[in-house]
Order: C-alpha cells, then sequence, then structure tokens
C-alpha cells in the first residue's frame, strides 16, 4: 500500500474503553470541583472556564454552574475541548500520584517497535487531549512510550467524525492520503477518514461492535505492510 504512517485511535483500538470509561472519566468526575476549585486562577484553566460559558451559552456562569455543567459533560462524553483540557490536568495528578497507570494493548505495544523498524511514523488521534494522550502512553502498563511516536491530535484538529479533521492532518504531516493508514474502532471515523482518501481499517476487539464494510481487524498483528 505505499504506507508511511500510521494514525491510530486511542479508546478501543489501542487502550480499552473499559480503562477510559471505569477508571479516568470517574476519577476526572470526583477531582473536578476540588481541582477547578483550586486552580481557577490558573491561565489555562480559567481559559477554560470561559470556554464552557462560551459553548454554554452562560456568560455568566459562576464556578459551580460551570462545575455542574462539566460534570454533565463527563456523563455524556462531550468530546468539548475545555472539557478535554481539563481532564488531562487531573489524570496528569492521578498518574504522577500512582493512582493508575495507562493500560494499553498488548499487540500494539509489541507492533510499535515494529513499525519503528521499518521506518514507518506513528501518530495518535483521539477526542482526549494530546497531553492525556501523552500521559496514558507516557505512563502505560509497560512504561513510558512516547518516544515511539511521532505525534498526536485531538479536538483542536477538528471533529473525528468529519473528513476535514483527516485532511488536516494531512496537512500537517505532509503526506499524501494513500500514504497513511487510520485504524479506529468507529465506523463514522472510519467513514470521515476513507472520504479524505485514507487506507481505513476497523479493530474489532468486541463480539458487539457496530461493524462495517471497512477491512477488518482484531489486533495490530493482523497488519500487513
Amino acid at each position: 500500500m505505499g504506507i508511511r504512517a500510521i494514525v491510530v485511535d486511542t479508546a478501543g483500538t489501542t487502550t480499552d474503553l473499559n480503562f477510559i470509561e471505569d477508571v479516568l472519566f470517574p476519577y476526572s468526575a470526583k477531582a473536578l470541583p476540588a481541582f477547578l476549585e483550586e486552580n481557577q486562577n490558573n491561565v489555562l484553566v480559567e481559559n477554560c472556564i470561559c470556554d464552557v460559558q462560551d459553548i454554554a451559552l452562560e456568560p455568566d456562569a459562576n464556578l459551580a454552574r460551570v462545575t455542574e455543567i462539566l460534570l454533565q459533560w463527563i456523563s455524556e462524553d462531550r468530546k468539548a475541548t475545555p472539557l478535554k483540557t481539563i481532564q488531562g490536568l487531573i489524570w496528569k495528578q492521578g498518574y504522577a500520584n500512582g493512582e493508575f497507570t495507562g493500560h494499553i494493548f498488548p499487540d500494539f505495544i509489541e507492533a510499535l517497535d515494529g513499525y519503528k523498524q521499518k521506518g514507518l511514523r506513528i501518530y495518535s488521534f483521539s477526542s482526549a487531549s494530546v497531553d492525556a494522550q501523552k500521559l496514558l502512553f507516557g505512563n502505560s502498563d509497560a512504561g513510558d512510550l512516547t518516544d515511539k511516536f511521532n505525534g498526536h491530535f485531538d479536538t483542536r484538529t477538528g471533529n473525528k467524525r468529519f473528513k476535514q479533521a483527516y485532511r488536516n492532518i494531512l496537512n500537517t504531516i505532509s503526506l499524501s492520503p494513500k500514504q497513511i493508514l487510520f485504524v479506529s474502532d468507529v465506523l463514522e471515523e472510519l467513514k470521515a477518514a476513507d472520504e479524505a482518501g485514507l487506507n481505513v481499517m476497523q479493530m474489532v476487539r468486541d463480539d458487539s461492535q457496530r461493524t462495517g464494510d471497512f477491512k477488518q481487524i482484531s489486533s495490530f498483528a493482523d497488519i500487513e505492510l
């Protein structure tokens, strides 16, 4: 296929969705009120609070109301940049305190070295912030994997379900669509990447998963390049 770069989704593809839903999300929800109270004057957090007010169309929302909105967004798994930024900051504390380590599927860990040996570039694309992705891979069960990656993309690149996001990735890494393989478990993401011209494969790790007409794999070991 002439593949020169692989872009991977995170939740459900490189990391277990249960880790996100059962560990990371509950931790961020529990820690959120105290974190906002303690860090509301931090420039980055303050900017996020303003962004929440703007997105919610509540410019006068006080800290308690902003906290309420963010907790609701967590329960909805809203792909909102200010939420993802704040979650990343909270998770940073959790990783630093040894509350948890980042779950990464063993087959992806094993595949990373092989990709590097073949001279392939590796990127991750997630609705989680770039910082959160670096924390996940930097504090994984297998240790620090960050040097295996050439870069990371998040919601600032675009909505993962729209082809423009993948066009933005193409422009950033300066490769043609057919030189990139995108791997995800989500059909809507694969459709968007396919519309942008990328090669796509669907990771199917669960029998109950929605599948479509895209080529399916159950492990990164199934990818032949």
